[in-house]
């Protein structure tokens, strides 16, 4: 695993898109500072200062595309509440790859596929997560609860040790995950979700489907059931 350490980035996806070409398979790029981040439906990821991590995963799989890398942000999602239940924490999962702490919002992932022509060239899969903050700082982002790792266990967090743990966990079981796709991680993505039997609303681009979030698919789905009518969403966000 190589890695590319910068001190400050628009994003470290912007960077890993724009330097994918001479960027190795399993390069890790990450930031101390990130002035634009972006989250998924293009929100802004807002910066709540140093200390906090900002990084991307380049992976190059494959000379195609294959259906199951874009279920690798729920691929990362389990790794991370696996790292934060090392800290004594019981995090949550909302559908797709939101990881919650206590109700709050501790982390966003983006996946971009990278294409030229026709011809895949390869994933820039980003990971920001909230490990300092205060009260202050979270109050910034006004449209969801957010908290931070710091906040939640009472004490600092040693960032590059938080990174390391990360990264080493991401590609133990990467390749098996390769292999077998999102039912390789089903049971540990259903266990830690905080959505299921509850009645959601998922957001889909500009409209918004509602009903009782029933279950989870092998393909990472969402089942909703609506008046008795099943509707499965590949893709959206639980409001």
């Amino acid at each position: 695993m190589e890695t590319v350490s910068l001190e400050k980035v628009e994003s470290t996806n912007l960077y890993g898109k724009e330097h994918l070409n001479e960027l190795a398979d399993k390069t890790v790029v990450h930031a101390r500072k990130q002035t634009a981040g972006r989250g998924r439906m293009q929100r802004q990821w807002v910066d709540l200062g140093e200390g906090n991590l900002f990084m991307s995963f380049i992976l190059k799989p494959s000379d195609s595309f294959d259906e199951i890398y874009s279920n690798l942000t729920q691929y990362l999602s389990v790794k991370l509440c696996k790292i934060l239940e090392n800290y004594g924490l019981t995090p949550q999962i909302k559908w797709p790859n939101d990881v919650l702490v206590n109700g709050k919002k501790i982390a966003g992932i983006l996946s971009e596929t990278v294409m030229q022509g026709n011809k895949f060239k390869g994933l820039v899969l980003g990971i920001g997560v909230n490990l300092h903050a205060d009260a202050d700082s979270v109050k910034l982002v006004k449209d969801k609860e957010i908290t931070a790792l710091n906040m939640e266990i009472g004490k600092d967090v040693d960032i590059d040790n938080f990174r390391e743990n990360l990264c080493t966990d991401f590609y133990v079981e990467y390749s098996e995950f390769l292999k077998y796709g999102f039912e390789f991680i089903k049971s540990d993505y259903v266990k830690r979700a905080s959505f299921l039997d509850k009645e959601v609303c998922v957001k889909v681009f500009d409209t918004e489907k509602r009903g009782i979030a029933k279950a989870i698919t092998d393909k990472g789905e969402l089942v909703l059931n609506n008046n008795n009518k099943e509707l499965v969403l590949t893709i959206g966000d639980i409001l």
